[in-house]
């Protein structure tokens, strides 16, 4: 299994997905604190590994109330090639609708290592601190386009301000060394068998800028479902490293809260 697997898992389950700044938001939030969903992940056709997203409780994070979004990565125990255990927070800023940074903590093939993003200025600064195990840390200041997130903020984004027929939306991204805009295109409705019984969902397809081994080949598509929730249950890649198709196989939902309880919070 190839070292680049842990991207394909949380880089496509938390960062395909994304908003457009000029759309009009919900009343209510799509998600909340206590929301956790878990997918199965299928590389070549083998189930490969889980992802779980979970919503955490609110807390502080750079003096600001946040709720941090939680993505898990693990290759299947079976699967001895190449362990992985990865884990992923966005620390979402309710209030502002957006993101404050990020911790991501690595573990590949029982190598460590951490990388932290602070971003400020309204997205537009990054501060990065990366350290691999038994090694100093590193730092680096980054310029970025107004309004950028990190990936798995930029997929909650999009379900609190919606998804529309036949709509188009880019959204800048920074993964911690390189910035890009995602392009996602709604093309129609359908019906779905789901964890969660058949479901209507709307079938999104999207244009990353990924290099080498996540190189999308062709659209990646992603498929959320068309109630107010828009909840993501499946996606579906194919990449240079090989196809992976992730479906929701458990959800819980979360704490449902209008717009305006996070507002000075």
């Amino acid at each position: 299994m190839s070292k680049r697997f842990n991207g394909a898992i949380v880089g496509l389950l938390s960062a395909m997905l994304f908003s457009s700044a000029a759309m009009a938001q919900q009343a209510t939030h799509a998600f909340g604190p206590g929301e956790q969903s878990i997918y199965r992940v299928q590389y070549l056709g083998v189930t490969a590994g889980t992802a779980q997203i979970t919503v955490g409780a609110p807390m502080k994070q750079w003096g600001e109330q946040v709720w941090p979004i939680v993505s898990l990565a693990k290759s299947d125990p079976a699967l001895n090639v190449w362990p992985i255990k990865d884990k992923f927070v966005s620390y979402w800023h309710a209030e502002g609708q957006r993101t404050l940074g990020s911790d991501f903590f690595v573990d590949e093939n029982n190598k460590r290592r951490r990388q932290r993003i602070q971003l400020k200025d309204g997205g537009k600064t990054a501060h990065v601190i990366r350290q691999y195990e038994g090694a100093q840390p590193t730092e680096a200041t980054h310029e970025l386009p107004e309004g950028t997130m990190d990936m798995a903020a930029a997929a909650f984004a999009l379900r609190n301000r919606g998804i529309a027929d036949g709509q188009e939306y880019t959204y800048p991204v920074f993964t911690g060394s390189k910035s890009f805009t995602l392009r996602a295109k709604v093309d129609g409705r359908q019906k779905l068998k789901t964890s969660l019984g058949e479901r209507e969902v709307f079938r999104v397809k999207l244009q990353t800028e990924f290099s080498e081994k996540l190189k999308a080949k062709r659209d990646i598509v992603a498929y959320f479902t068309t109630d107010s929730s828009h909840v993501p249950v499946r996606i579906e890649a194919d990449l240079a490293l090989g196809s992976i198709v992730a479906e929701l196989s458990e959800y819980k939902q979360g704490r449902l809260m209008a717009m305006n309880e996070t507002k000075g919070g």
